[in-house]
């Protein structure tokens, strides 16, 4: 049988995407219980989304209990109070409630969409997800069977190889070096009270930003947050250490018989506080951002056809921050690939031309508003904002930023970003005339 409430939360979600809005529109609600979070009201549409992010994820895995962030954040879902996992779905089903639970290296995440006329069910069905997950022996043996034949195939895919790779030669002995979703030896060995840990260690208050996108006003949103999170426990201050970039000039090669060898490089980046961030974040687009333009895609795709497709980003993690990018190609081309990257790299230090900054800016003005296009989208930007510590009136301000970056800005930030002497390259495959130079 056709259940006509989830097709009513996704027609709505299908029509729920705003405007670009202005700093006015963002509003600040502080709890009775002292939770922050930024509002944007959209009484218009029947519906709401709320995005919770804490701060702290899967680098806060003890050691020996790698994957344990991740293992519990993955069984939420599964069941919680009196609720078995098969009971959860039904009730969030029956109510037209989406929720995603999720872990990175930095948070942890929930997302979830409800309509209004079933808010108060569906908040207290997430609450209950919160702070009384049930981590029942067939879910969790279940899920974790799931993370295990992930890991398993990591072992064959080339891909996975050169990030652990990479990872490893960026970030040494800090947890950035290792996998978030753990090894097979700690994944098969987490418990019930490695769970319960994780659960308290992640999904704690003083460490939550919330943005919240539809139909509630502030006098609403307050008290609601309370009921919402007013159970889990307060927390504490994170104690990790700054990561110390490793990466050196130089290529390593790891043999992997595949048919597409695949290449990860990079160097340390900028931190997102960093004054110079967007001004470098122009400067990544116009070397290795996803569009035809860019001169990676330019020099490697287009004028050589030595790769499909390449791009780089920006990485900025808490601890540490990295820029880095991949391609893949064959192994007879991949040895010329690597000398174009070098190439490029080095340029790239000597500057871009204003034709090429006046592109950039078109494509990242005109582009901003389409990350704009549902109540999700923009519930997950106004908390993206807070995390990253930057003013309400950002949605506002940001492309006239952008605008009025100079060419001297540009290519001073482009020097500062882009060192030869610094790119380390991670080869996996089996590429001719190619070898390892660390």
């Amino acid at each position: 049988m056709i259940q006509l409430r989830p097709l009513v939360l996704a027609g709505l979600m299908a029509l729920s995407a705003l405007p670009l809005r202005a700093s006015n529109d963002i509003v600040e609600v502080i709890s009775p219980g002292g939770i922050t979070a930024w509002l944007v009201e959209e009484p218009s549409i029947p519906m709401l989304a709320i995005e919770l992010n804490f701060r702290g994820g899967a680098v806060l895995d003890p050691e020996g209990q790698e994957g344990v962030t991740t293992l519990m954040m993955g069984l939420l879902e599964e069941g919680a109070g009196d609720l078995d996992a098969s009971a959860f779905l039904q009730a969030s089903e029956s109510i037209a409630a989406r929720f995603r639970f999720s872990a990175g290296q930095d948070s942890v995440n929930v997302s979830a969409q409800m309509l209004t006329e079933n808010r108060a069910e569906s908040l207290a069905l997430l609450r209950l997800a919160l702070s009384a997950p049930r981590f029942d022996a067939v879910a969790v043996e279940r899920v974790r069977q799931q993370m295990l034949s992930g890991l398993a195939r990591d072992v064959t895919d080339p891909d996975a190889i050169a990030y652990d790779a990479f990872s490893r030669a960026a970030f040494g002995d800090h947890p950035y070096a290792r996998n978030s979703d753990g090894t097979v030896e700690t994944v098969a060995a987490l418990d019930l009270a490695a769970l319960r840990a994780a659960q308290a260690r992640a999904l704690v208050r003083d460490r939550v930003v919330v943005g919240v996108v539809g139909d509630i006003t502030a006098a609403e949103l307050g008290p609601l947050l309370d009921e919402l999170l007013g159970d889990l426990p307060e927390g504490g201050a994170i104690d990790v250490p700054q990561a110390e970039i490793g990466l050196s000039a130089g290529v390593e090669v790891i043999d992997f018989p595949t048919p597409q060898a695949v290449a990860l490089f990079g160097q340390e980046g900028l931190a997102r506080d960093d004054p110079d961030y967007l001004t470098a974040y122009v400067a990544n687009h116009i070397f290795g951002g996803r569009v035809v333009t860019s001169r990676l895609n330019q020099a490697l795709r287009e004028q050589r056809g030595l790769t499909y497709g390449v791009g780089t980003a920006l990485a900025p993690y808490d601890y540490g921050a990295l820029i880095s990018g991949r391609f893949s190609s064959t192994s007879g081309a991949m040895a010329e690939a690597i000398e174009v990257l070098r190439a490029e790299w080095a340029r790239m230090a000597e500057g871009v031309t204003q034709d090429e900054l006046n592109v950039a800016k078109t494509y990242l003005t005109g582009n901003y508003a389409l990350s704009f296009d549902s109540n999700g989208e923009i519930a997950r930007a106004i908390t993206g904002f807070q995390i990253a510590g930057l003013p309400r009136d950002y949605i506002e301000t940001r492309n006239d930023n952008v605008m009025a970056l100079t060419l001297d800005e540009v290519n001073r930030v482009a020097r500062r970003l882009f060192d030869p002497a610094k790119l380390e390259i991670i080869v996996v495959g089996q590429p001719t005339g190619l070898e390892s130079s660390q």
